[in-house]
């Protein structure tokens, strides 16, 4: 199984999405950042790590929000994902994805979400998270 971090970063009411790049595995699909975990790693370690190599920012690592287990038709192992809350200590800047945006929570579903982090997203719609 691979592990995987991702963050949700929230201000101003907007959550910051990003936009996987081309010629990758799963191009043009939307995100939240973040990335796989090495083996010696925590979750908070991981997202850590990823934030600061995809943003250029340091962050403030928050609590677990949700746990998502998905296997893609693309990938010969499922994903394990552990989605923390996050928060920016400078401005994002993006140095990994085709784009990024702070997107109203209530348009996120407009967005071409990658399928595992669909639970988390009408979650966010719902005010749950």
């Amino acid at each position: 199984m691979i592990r995987v971090v991702a963050g949700i970063i929230e201000q101003n009411g907007r959550v910051l999405i990003c936009q996987r790049q081309a010629g990758r595995i799963f191009a043009g699909k939307w995100e939240f950042p973040g990335g796989k975990m090495r083996p010696s790693e925590t979750p908070r370690q991981a997202l850590e790590r990823e934030l600061r190599e995809e943003l250029g920012a340091a962050p403030n690592i928050g609590d677990l929000v949700q746990m998502v287990r998905h296997r893609y038709a693309e990938m010969s192992e499922a994903v394990h994902i552990s989605f923390l809350s996050a928060a920016l200590q400078d401005p994002p800047r993006n140095l990994a994805f085709q784009r990024i945006i702070w997107a109203p929570r209530t348009e996120l579903p407009r967005y071409d979400f990658l399928p595992a982090d669909r639970q988390v997203i009408s979650r966010l719609v719902r005010g749950e998270i």
